[in-house]
């Protein structure tokens, strides 16, 4: 059970230092919601725009199937890099702090023609979330990649629930929080504040899960 906590502990550490950022862009759309842009546009949109960015790091997982877990392990520096690099340059906190402010006073959704899901995923209303969520999402690619890489199998099911149930779960509050906006900055602020340690945090964890801190150890005492 103790590989199952675990990988409980680092999918949820995942989740969040990969989606906290896209409470700020879901709750400035659930404010603009109106008679033909939906929640259901929005829900849908994230989950499809984080779908891709799994899928773009899945070779990840295939390629540690077959290279040295030691060496795949070395993957566990990008997320510590992009965490200091987050650390050290914030600049566009104030940028993202902002637009989470954005006036929400938005018209009522329209109580028309209900869509069903297949039309809801074919209005190109939802591909604006899409696209939005994959482009915040850049970053995404470098954690997923060497997380995916230093999992196997039943790992790497928990920690996708975890991260699609924290989607979920942002979705769920960005909602709610469009009824609340003075908290919104709040959270935007703090949480962009303490998830470059989550990050930094884990890619150690890959790294020492991997024991790729060996094969570090053998290439500086290498023969010249």
């Amino acid at each position: 059970m103790s590989w199952l906590l675990s990988t409980l502990i680092i999918g949820l550490s995942a989740a969040f230092a990969t989606t906290f950022d896209d409470n700020v862009y879901l709750t400035a759309f659930f404010g603009k919601v109106n008679r033909s842009f939906h929640p259901k546009h929005i829900i849908l949109g994230e989950f499809v725009g984080f779908t891709a960015l799994v899928m773009a790091s899945l070779p990840g997982f295939f390629g540690g199937l077959f290279i040295p877990e030691a060496w795949i392990g070395l993957l566990g520096f990008l997320p510590i890099i992009i965490g200091i690099s987050n650390l050290i340059s914030q600049e566009d906190e104030e940028e993202m702090v902002q637009a989470v402010s954005v006036p929400l006073k938005s018209s009522a959704p329209s109580r028309s023609h209900k869509k069903s899901l297949w039309e809801i995923l074919k209005d190109r209303q939802t591909y604006r979330v899409s696209a939005v969520t994959i482009a915040n999402g850049g970053n995404n690619i470098g954690i997923y990649v060497p997380l995916f890489a230093s999992s196997n199998l039943p790992s790497l099911g928990i920690i996708l629930s975890v991260c699609y149930l924290t989607v979920g779960l942002w979705c769920f509050l960005s909602f709610h929080l469009t009824k609340n906006p003075l908290l919104a900055p709040i959270l935007a602020r703090y949480g962009r504040k303490i998830f470059p340690f989550v990050l930094i945090w884990l890619g150690c964890s890959i790294l020492i899960k991997s024991q790729s801190y060996q094969l570090l150890g053998n290439l500086a005492f290498f023969p010249h």
